[in-house]
C-alpha cells in the first residue's frame, strides 16, 4: 500500500470522518478501486468502522472493490439503449477486447461495463470511454472507438 497518497487523501479532508464518502471518491481515482488494505488503514485512521467502508464501497454503483483498467467503457443497457441494441454493441466490444461485460482485462487496459443510465436516452444506444460519450453507437463502430482510443494513448 501507498501510505503517503493515503495519508495525503486522509489529510485533504481534514481526517473527518464526515468527509468518508469524499475520501472514498479520491481513493477510487487514485487506485482505479478500493483496494482493501486502504480501506482498513483509513479505518484505523479516520476511526470509521471498516464494516461502514465496505457498506459505501458496495452501496454505490461508483465505487468498486475490484481493479479497474485504465480505460472504462460502459455501454448503457437502459430502457431506450436496450431498445435501440445496445446488446449488439457490448457483443462487439467483447468479441474485440475477448473480454466479458463486468470484467477487466489480464494486462489492466480495459474494463467493460453494462450500466443502466448515463443519462442520453435520445442518443441511444451510448457508450461511454473513460469521459467520452458517443451517441447512435452500433456494433460496427467498435473497432473505430478502440483504434481512437489506442491513438490517443500513442499521442499522450
Amino acid at each position: 500500500m501507498e501510505t503517503a497518497k493515503v495519508d495525503t487523501i486522509i489529510e485533504r479532508w481534514g481526517r473527518d470522518p464526515h468527509f468518508v464518502i469524499e475520501m472514498l471518491q479520491d481513493v477510487q481515482d487514485t487506485f482505479r478501486y478500493l483496494p482493501e488494505d486502504v480501506l482498513r488503514y483509513m479505518a484505523d485512521e479516520v476511526q470509521v468502522p471498516l464494516r461502514q467502508l465496505f457498506h459505501l464501497g458496495t452501496f454505490f454503483k461508483a465505487f468498486s472493490l475490484e481493479p479497474k483498467g485504465e480505460h472504462e467503457i460502459q455501454i448503457c443497457v437502459g430502457t431506450a439503449c436496450h431498445v435501440r441494441g445496445a446488446a449488439r454493441v457490448i457483443d462487439a466490444f467483447s468479441r474485440e477486447l475477448d473480454l466479458p461485460a463486468g470484467k477487466t482485462s489480464a494486462d489492466g487496459k480495459y474494463t467493460l461495463e453494462e450500466v443502466r443510465c448515463v443519462g442520453c436516452c435520445s442518443l441511444a444506444p451510448v457508450v461511454q470511454i473513460d469521459m467520452q460519450i458517443t451517441g447512435g453507437a452500433n456494433p460496427g463502430d467498435v473497432p473505430r472507438m478502440l483504434e481512437k482510443l489506442a491513438d490517443e494513448e500513442v499521442a499522450s
